[in-house]
């Protein structure tokens, strides 16, 4: 069983951000695969389904970026899900829009859900993928950057790399990371 989980910030204010490529990204998964992420456990929003023949959980932590890893901690703790079988989607500043990556370990860089995550699973080693969102014009707005207004010429660009990443994760369970590193790194 896979543990999928997609970070961003619970509130509809930030649905729209650069913060939520995570969210967005499993959004899409759930869609293509008919499963409704609507039921609420381990402090998040999730559903249950199949992927490539493999069960899947797909969760969407709903406690802010900064306190992810309770969520995941919890729905690890419930499904016995395996480390080699969490996937973590969320924004990276350090790539820009238009890339992902996918790693099967790392750590947690700038990025506070990440932080927490690492923190509350207690391991670097499982893997992510890290959905570009760029850096700001000016490195002081972070913030704004981040949990603000996405442009409309950007928002094509972050549209396609969430399908990128859902594409990823489909790959992670249908041939493994290994794979999916050579075919979208």
């Amino acid at each position: 069983m896979y543990l999928i989980v997609g970070l961003g910030n619970p509130e509809e204010d930030y649905s729209n951000t650069r913060h939520n490529m995570g969210f967005n990204t499993v959004n899409k998964l759930g869609k293509d695969y008919n499963i409704d992420i609507n039921k609420s456990k381990f402090k998040g929003l999730y559903g249950t389904g199949i992927i490539e023949g493999k069960k899947v959980v797909i969760l969407k932590p709903q406690t802010y970026m900064n306190l992810s890893g309770e969520s995941i901690k919890e729905a690890i703790n419930f499904y016995k899900i395996e480390q080699k079988n969490l996937i973590v989607v969320y924004d990276d500043i350090d790539i820009e829009p238009g890339i992902i990556k996918v790693r099967k370990s790392g750590g947690a860089g700038t990025h506070n859900g990440m932080k927490s995550v690492i923190q509350n699973v207690g391991t670097k080693d499982f893997t992510r993928i890290r959905i570009g969102i760029g850096q700001p014009k000016i490195k002081s707005d972070l913030i704004n950057y981040v949990l603000g207004f996405i442009p409309e010429e950007e928002k094509e660009i972050l549209d396609k790399s969430t399908t990128k990443g859902k594409n990823a994760i489909v790959e992670i369970i249908k041939s493994g990371v290994d794979i999916a590193m050579n075919k979208y790194n």
